[in-house]
């Protein structure tokens, strides 16, 4: 599963990642870890002081990961509109929902302020994030002026958690398609308020 060059503590984390994608913090065991890392029984302990470190590792490397994901689109080529368009109609495992909105549903994460500090970061860095860039539309004269980029950035987190629930719900990633397209077309047309 992992590659043979992979130490122990890098095992340790990347299964913690899968763990907690999939289970969530609750759900994830030491023992699930382990055996997922292929690691020795008290390996985890011997590199960690325990799950919650463990944990706190893997959050923090996924809220990374995710937020050089979002930018590498949010910050690529493309008028401001269409770097929008780009980072919700992005490739993703739709159905399996997103790894940073998963731990937002487990009650562990979120009583824990050091577990959820990560979630929390990464959630309202996107949401500035996608403000900045409606910010930047307005002065390029591409967006009404009277469109609020916070508001905007909350409706494309909105948007994407949300699309990844009714998808799961319903096993299709049609539900989140519709809502990314019917967000882009709200968006859209306060664009061609501007164009006219």
């Amino acid at each position: 599963m992992y590659s043979d060059g992979m130490s122990t503590p890098e095992r340790l984390v990347e299964s913690t990642r899968e763990l907690l994608w999939e289970r969530g913090y609750v759900g994830t065991s030491p023992k699930a870890i382990l055996e997922r890392a292929g690691a020795g029984q008290g390996s985890m302990y011997h590199h960690f002081k325990g799950k919650p470190d463990l944990a706190l590792t893997a959050i923090k490397r996924t809220a990374e990961e995710l937020r050089a994901t979002a930018e590498r689109v949010l910050g690529g080529p493309g008028t401001p509109y269409e770097r929008i368009e780009a980072y919700l109609l992005r490739e993703r495992d739709v159905l399996r929902g997103c790894p940073i909105g998963r731990l937002t549903m487990d009650p562990d994460v979120i009583a824990s302020d050091a577990l959820r500090a990560p979630v929390d970061e990464t959630i309202a860095w996107i949401r500035r994030r996608i403000a900045e860039i409606v910010e930047e539309g307005q002065r390029q004269g591409q967006f009404a002026p009277d469109l609020d980029g916070e508001e905007i950035g909350a409706a494309v987190l909105a948007t994407v958690q949300g699309g990844y629930v009714l998808a799961r719900a319903s096993g299709s990633p049609a539900a989140f398609d519709t809502g990314v397209r019917g967000l882009l077309s709200l968006l859209a047309r306060r664009t061609a308020v501007q164009e006219r």
